[in-house]
């Protein structure tokens, strides 16, 4: 059997710096977060067929994530660099050969696959930017295995790089040629903590958490799932909550590694609950999906990579968005829907009735599950109209056989309301409030899974 030709070395490991000042160059060329250009196409067709290849790739690496800049033979648009080839490129900063994909450490337990094709042979080889930062890379991939590269082959596949790099420099000075009109002036910039480079530096060095809020069966109390809620565990500022900055990842486009980080962290949660009782299903964990993650290209390929490389079942995870979310592309919305609902994933709408509240719409999409905002949930004591509005809720999800749960419970008596007008499900401060995996834990080994009564989890701590 052949054996792969990586170094068994040390690899090699980029510092912060060097990862930041490769980082600054790719947002400069702001050749992330787009779409495949057909600029490259030429490239990746002469290397496939020069090496007679079934598939060659140009890409990009990002925090978490690698962009497909052009794919000649199938049309893949990002995946996680966890894992990666790019990701073996970086480390050994130079070309690494695969020979058989299916025997090396990092891919074996899932398989490398493009839609319905397995890759077996893979030779990749670094994309530098002119000062030899390493920014993506070119790689050309075989269903069969075959002999590795030798050396001039390899050097006519390192010149097809080096192509790339041309039409980089080409980029920026077209960039510096025809710059865009700056939209604010330096005294309009944010001066506001947090800046971009707080949300990044926090990503790089750990300091994001989730933490988790059972939804209960409010009949039985037994713990459905579980809601992911970011934090960041500031080392000076302490747990810091989503909306002190959630809303600048969004403004500055932080939004979407931190997301990633959100939806890769969660993954591998599960996975943990899965080892620890085996004899269990692990629950099921919604991850609230943001607006810029919820419709950029290729969500469904980035989303089915995640739980291949985690080994989680799609039936573990369940997305959420806002109907702010979907109503504004509804076409876009629908065809993401579809992808993720395709690979057995459950898919929430949140907040249910602050936004456009279009019933036909939502009769058409794939929702399985209705979360009642908690704007309504917090007012049903308050008279009629709060408490007809919920019930309307209620009403429509049963007919359209979605589960409903409802967000923000805090007091007995909207727990005994809600109960009575039918609501399956529901999560609040009343019932537990976000803890981290560790507290979790706990919960998730009481018999049944059944929360006791509020007196009894706030006397042991989880409510408040």
């Amino acid at each position: 059997m052949l054996e792969s030709s990586i170094p068994t070395t040390r690899p090699m490991t980029m510092n912060k710096t060097q990862e930041s000042s490769r980082l600054a160059v790719l947002h400069a060329l702001e050749i992330l977060d787009t779409p495949p250009e057909a600029a490259y196409d030429n490239i990746t067709q002469l290397a496939a067929e020069y090496f007679r290849a079934d598939s060659a790739v140009i890409a990009f690496g990002d925090e978490t994530r690698v962009w497909i800049k052009s794919f000649w033979g199938e049309a893949v648009r990002e995946m996680p660099r966890a894992n990666s080839i790019f990701q073996l490129v970086l480390e050994q900063d130079g070309p690494v050969t695969i020979p058989d994909l299916r025997t090396h450490p990092r891919f074996r337990d899932h398989k490398l696959r493009f839609r319905e094709r397995s890759m077996v042979f893979a030779v990749s080889v670094p994309i530098r930017a002119t000062d030899g930062e390493i920014l993506g890379n070119l790689t050309i991939f075989s269903e069969r295995p075959r002999l590795p590269l030798d050396p001039q082959e390899l050097q006519s596949l390192e010149r097809m790089a080096e192509m790339v790099t041309s039409q980089l420099e080409l980029r920026l000075l077209r960039k510096q040629r025809h710059p865009e009109k700056e939209i604010k002036s330096a005294a309009d910039k944010r001066a506001s903590w947090p800046q971009s480079s707080d949300l990044r530096r926090a990503l790089e060095s750990g300091e994001f958490v989730l933490h988790y809020q059972p939804e209960v069966d409010l009949a039985t109390r037994r713990i459905v799932g579980l809601e992911a809620l970011i934090r960041w565990n500031h080392p000076e500022r302490g747990l810091i909550p989503p909306m002190d900055f959630i809303p600048f990842a969004e403004e500055c486009g932080m939004i979407l590694p931190i997301g990633d980080w959100g939806l890769s962290e969660a993954c591998r949660q599960i996975r943990r609950w899965m080892r620890q009782n085996p004899q269990q299903d692990a629950p099921r964990v919604c991850v609230n999906l943001s607006a810029r993650q919820f419709l950029r290209t290729g969500l469904a390929d980035h989303v089915e990579a995640l739980l291949m490389q985690s080994g989680t079942q799609s039936r573990q995870l369940g997305l959420e968005m806002t109907e702010s979310s979907v109503m504004p592309n509804v076409h876009t919305a629908m065809e993401v829907m579809i992808n993720l609902r395709a690979l057995g994933i459950s898919l929430s709408m949140d907040d249910f009735g602050t936004g456009y509240s279009s019933l036909s719409y939502l009769h058409s999409f794939p929702f399985d599950v209705l979360k009642i905002d908690r704007s309504f949930v917090g007012r049903i004591t308050d008279g009629a109209q709060p408490l007809q509005i919920v019930r309307t809720i209620i009403e429509l999800a049963r007919i359209l056989n979605l589960t409903v749960v409802a967000e923000g419970i805090e007091t007995v008596e909207q727990y005994r309301m809600l109960t009575q007008m039918g609501c399956q499900c529901g999560q609040g401060f009343y019932i537990a409030r976000p803890m981290p995996a560790e507290q979790i834990d706990s919960l998730l080994r009481l018999p049944g899974r059944v929360l006791p009564d509020p007196d009894v989890l706030a006397a042991q701590g989880f409510v408040a």
